[in-house]
C-alpha cells in the first residue's frame, strides 16, 4: 500500500562525539515526493523538484565527523516548506484562509505550503482543504523545528553558544538581479539578516573559509536569511544563524537533477570547508569558557 505521505518528517545524524556548537541543517533537500502528491500536481517529475535543495544533504554529511549534528528534512520543499513560519498560509491556494498583511512570500506563492516552484510555475490546479494544509505542518514543520530547537539549547547548555548554519542551494541564475559589470557572480552568498542574525565575527570567519579555498562570497544579496535565520538568530544571546546558498551550477547538472561531473570535487574542497566551520564552534565555546 502507497504511503500517502513523505515517511519522516526528518533525519538527525549525531556526531560520535559533540566537541562544537555548530548545528548544520538542511530544510530543503528532502526528496520524499509520495505518489498521491505527484499525481496532483500539474508538474512533472523534473518541475516539481526545480525548488529543492538537489544533493545539500549529501554536501553536508560529514559533518557529524567534526562533531557537529546534522538535521536533514525529509519531506520536500514542494510538499512544505520548512524555512517559512506556521502561519504564513498562501490565502491563494488553502481554502479558508483570509488575506492578513502584505508579505512578499506568501504574495509570490512561497508561503509555508508552496503554491509555485521555480520561476513561478503552480504546482496545483486549484486549491487544497485548510486541514491537509494544518495536518502537513504538524506532522513535518512542527518536528523539524522541535528538533532544532533542542539542538542549538544543547548547545547552549554544553557550550554556552549555539551557531546554525542553515544550508542551501541556489539556481545559477538567482544571482543575476545583483551581478554588476565588472563585478565576479558570486558562488556563495551568506545570510545574516544584515547582522541581525549573527555576529559578525563568526561570519567573517565562515566567509574566509569559502574565500581561502578559492570562492567568490557575496553577503545577503540576493538571499539574507529567511525564518530559520530570522527567528533562531540571538545573536545578543549567543545564539548565531548563518544562511549559506550554494550555486547549484558547481555540483549539479540543475536540468536533469543528477551530480555534474565536478561533484566529488566540489564535495571534497566543501569538506575542509565544514571543518572549518565546525572548529569555529569548537574554538568560540573555548573562548565562552575561558
Amino acid at each position: 500500500m502507497e504511503s500517502p505521505l513523505p515517511k519522516v518528517a526528518f533525519e538527525l545524524i549525531h556526531p560520535e562525539t559533540r566537541n562544537t556548537s555548530v548545528v548544520f541543517a538542511s530544510p530543503h533537500s528532502g526528496r520524499d515526493y509520495p505518489a498521491s502528491f505527484l499525481r496532483r500536481t500539474v508538474l512533472n517529475e523534473y518541475s516539481i523538484r526545480s525548488s529543492e535543495d538537489a544533493f545539500v544533504d549529501r554536501l553536508f554529511d560529514c559533518a557529524p565527523r567534526f562533531g557537529a549534528p546534522l538535521l536533514l528534512a525529509g519531506a520536500p520543499r514542494a510538499f512544505i516548506d520548512l524555512n517559512r513560519s506556521a502561519d504564513e498560509l498562501d490565502p491563494a491556494l488553502i481554502e479558508g484562509v483570509r488575506s492578513g498583511g502584505h508579505n512578499p512570500r506568501i504574495a509570490s506563492g512561497l508561503g509555508i505550503i508552496p503554491r509555485v516552484v521555480a520561476n513561478g510555475r503552480a504546482i496545483y490546479n486549484g486549491k487544497i482543504p485548510r486541514e491537509e494544509a494544518d495536518r502537513r505542518i504538524s506532522i513535518y514543520w512542527l518536528p523539524y523545528h522541535t528538533a532544532l530547537q533542542k539542538l542549538l539549547s544543547d548547545s547552549y547548555t554544553r557550550f554556552g553558544e549555539a551557531i546554525l548554519i542553515d544550508c542551501h542551494s541556489m539556481p545559477h541564475e538567482a544571482v543575476d538581479s545583483v551581478v554588476r559589470p565588472g563585478v565576479p557572480r558570486p558562488d556563495i552568498v551568506l545570510g545574516d539578516r544584515f547582522g541581525a542574525a549573527a555576529g559578525a565575527d563568526i561570519v567573517e570567519q565562515i566567509e574566509t573559509a569559502f574565500l581561502e579555498a578559492g570562492f567568490r562570497v557575496s553577503r545577503n544579496a540576493p538571499f539574507a536569511g529567511a525564518y530559520t535565520a530570522q527567528h533562531y538568530g540571538r545573536p545578543s544571546r549567543r545564539q548565531h544563524a548563518i544562511q549559506i546558498e550554494i550555486d547549484r551550477s558547481l555540483y549539479m547538472n540543475e536540468q536533469m537533477i543528477r551530480p555534474n561531473n565536478n561533484f566529488n570535487a566540489f564535495r571534497t574542497v566543501l569538506r575542509d570547508i565544514i571543518a572549518r566551520i565546525a572548529d569555529i564552534g569548537a574554538r568560540e565555546a573555548k573562548l565562552a569558557a575561558e
